[in-house]
């Protein structure tokens, strides 16, 4: 899997204050889930913490395991490869051009497929 050329990612990053290259915002590995990094596109730093968006790229047959954001809904719009998420009790089959909504405080699991996923990841208020 190729970690700069998989699906789409925004080209410019434009909000108030900024104009960014997408492909300049770096990968971080995300602390708790082996395989998974994230590009944090918008914080909440330039939202005054209402919203944040981020690629969030999962390695094959890697997890984010379950886990909880107790202040944040997130939007899970998936740009490429697939995946079976757990949201609460109901399986959900992930593929591109699909989406969920995830309210704050369920309980949430992803499985990235043989080819690996890219989430774009969206949450209000911000997650970081």
């Amino acid at each position: 899997m190729s970690h700069d050329t998989m699906g789409f990612v925004p080209d410019i990053v434009v909000c108030p204050g900024c104009e960014e290259r997408a492909e300049e915002k770096p990968w971080n590995a995300h602390p708790g889930f082996k395989g998974v990094a994230l590009r944090h596109l918008i914080t909440g730093k330039e939202t005054d913490g209402t919203f944040s968006s981020h690629v969030v790229r999962v390695e094959p047959g890697c997890c984010l395991d379950s886990h909880v954001h107790e202040g944040q809904w997130e939007l899970h719009e998936i740009m490429q490869g697939t995946a079976v998420a757990q949201v609460g009790t109901k399986e959900l089959k992930y593929s591109v051009g699909s989406c969920a909504v995830i309210p704050k405080g369920v309980s949430h699991k992803v499985q990235a497929g043989e080819d690996g996923l890219m989430i774009l990841a969206k949450f209000v208020p911000a997650l970081i």
